[in-house]
């Protein structure tokens, strides 16, 4: 039996009446921790100014009355130097909010998709980089079969680029219910994950680029492959840490571990992972048959983190520590992990 852990941080109820809460994701800073996740048509908003312990109550940043939640639909964030950005998918197309006074109000941008209801599958991805550079990427319906867009922003989310094709494949369609991935490393240069669909096998392929247009040749992820007539409808982790890209991303009923042009590490079993990578090492969170499971760095047995809990996400804070989120019986559940 795997050993059980129960050291939780916090927990984001809804108030009477109030629409289940879902889809968290999160980011950190030096002075906050952030969270954004769904309600019903609500975006909302709790920050932390403690570390990830105590998490303000949340706030209702905007109500779109046609926002996509669940198989990692919904709203990410993403903490800059001298603002937050949330952004979702409203009524088919990308929408950002940004706010200069730590989420106590509130601005909206215009579409970032550049031709209309394009984002319609709200299935999108959004990093940043420490100087306030922003990359959204989704999943895109302007053409036949869905293709796999992007759109910079240099300005902390002020303004967006013209949007930019990053893959097609030669199939006529990628996966077209997978949820991209997107991470920019101290470098500058941006990767995008996605899960594309070549010859009958549906595998997470990787992309990169140095400003945000032009993008290299995708190349498979791991030395296997999926072959299934249908969107298994799960993204993966990615992360690019120190001249290291890292992802995790399940294939059939398994979950792994994969560095660009090495072989996959098969960690357990289960759906939905999320990485997060820290000074004191890796850290994996997924789904599986008896509840939410986590590998880490020098461990070979998963620990389980309960019964209950699905779709969760990692963040790795200031002082080397990760804090874990997950949707759970219509609540937010955040957790530091040991």
């Amino acid at each position: 039996m795997l050993p059980l852990l129960f050291v939780l941080a916090a927990e984001l109820q809804p108030g009477n009446g109030s629409a289940e809460f879902r889809q968290p994701q999160m980011a950190a800073g030096e002075d906050q921790v952030v969270v954004t996740f769904g309600s019903g048509s609500g975006i909302y908003f709790a920050s932390s100014t403690d570390g990830g312990h105590r998490f303000s109550s949340p706030l209702k940043m905007a109500d779109s009355g046609a926002l996509a939640l669940g198989h990692h639909r919904g709203p990410r964030i993403n903490l800059l130097p001298d603002a937050i950005v949330i952004s979702a998918v409203l009524s088919g197309n990308l929408i950002a909010w940004r706010s200069t006074d730590h989420g106590k109000t509130w601005a909206r941008s215009s579409a970032i998709n550049d031709v209309p209801d394009a984002a319609k599958e709200s299935l999108h991805a959004m990093a940043s980089d420490p100087h306030g550079v922003l990359f959204a990427a989704w999943l895109d319906g302007r053409a036949s079969g869905t293709r796999l867009y992007g759109s910079l922003s240099k300005d902390g989310g002020r303004t967006w680029s013209k949007n930019v094709h990053i893959y097609s494949s030669p199939d006529g369609t990628i996966c077209q219910c997978c949820a991209p991935s997107v991470a920019i490393d101290e470098t500058g240069e941006i990767w995008v994950m996605f899960r594309n669909v070549l010859d009958g096998d549906r595998d997470l392929y990787l992309t990169h680029s140095a400003d945000g247009v032009s993008f290299a040749p995708s190349q498979r992820l791991g030395m296997g492959s999926w072959s299934i007539d249908a969107c298994p409808m799960d993204g993966g982790g990615l992360v690019a840490d120190h001249g290291h890209v890292i992802s995790a991303w399940r294939r059939e009923d398994d979950v792994f571990l994969a560095e660009p042009g090495h072989a996959e590490y098969r960690m357990g079993q289960g759906k939905d992972v999320a990485l997060a990578v820290s000074p004191s090492g890796t850290y994996v969170i997924w789904s599986g048959a008896k509840g939410l499971q986590l590998w880490k760095t020098g461990i070979e047995t998963p620990l389980a983190l309960g019964s209950t809990g699905s779709y969760p996400t990692l963040v790795t804070l200031p002082d080397g520590s990760v804090l874990a989120a997950w949707e759970s019986k219509g609540a937010i559940h955040l957790e530091k992990m040991p």
